[in-house]
């Protein structure tokens, strides 16, 4: 009786030191995007953005921040839902290739997590943004899936950094051009 006790007890010991030292919990998906500008700052809920993209609803606060971009509703749903149809190998090999660490690089000045003292912390994050929204979506990815697969609780945005970019290419559309078809018809074909 006394070993079946001690049994037990050891078997209760284990079970909850198991779950305390090795229950990893799934990465939480970003919940909001913090748009940075200079010294101001806003904040808005990646559910209240899915919502817009999907029937234009808004809340008054989501709404101040589109109106500043001088973009139509039209025009930001569009973007936002724009889906790249990108197979999951392929995406793969793009953001492990050297043109891949390049654009990542770059575009961790803008997109980051918060708190994130080194270009590699930003890096990572968008490589497992962009291949889990991939492999979620079956092949697609558009804004929303990005920012829903981000593997932190926040995004940053940070405008200054995106207004430097913009400055030296003429457009979005020919920087997104660029970007999804050109790599892409090499890494196909090798």
């Amino acid at each position: 009786m006394k070993l079946s006790k001690l049994l037990l007890v050891k078997i209760f010991f284990v079970l909850i030191s198991s779950q305390l030292f090795f229950n990893v919990s799934k990465a939480n998906a970003a919940e909001e995007i913090k748009i940075i500008y200079s010294i101001f700052s806003r904040t808005i809920k990646v559910n209240s953005l899915k919502n817009f993209a999907e029937d234009g609803s808004s809340p008054r606060k989501l709404r101040r921040i589109l109106k500043a971009t001088g973009s139509t509703d039209t025009e930001i749903r569009t973007v936002l839902n724009k889906n790249f149809e990108v197979p999951i190998t392929i995406a793969s090999k793009l953001m492990y290739s050297e043109i891949g660490n390049v654009f990542l690089t770059r575009l961790s000045s803008i997109i980051h997590p918060p708190h994130a003292n080194d270009e590699r912390t930003g890096v990572l994050a968008l490589r497992a943004s962009v291949i889990q929204a991939i492999y979620e979506e079956n092949g697609k990815i558009n804004l929303i899936s990005f920012f829903e697969e981000y593997p932190t609780k926040t995004v940053i945005l940070d405008v200054n950094a995106l207004s430097k970019v913009m400055n030296k290419v003429e457009s979005i559309s020919e920087l997104l051009d660029f970007f999804t078809n050109s790599p892409l018809e090499k890494i196909k074909t090798d």
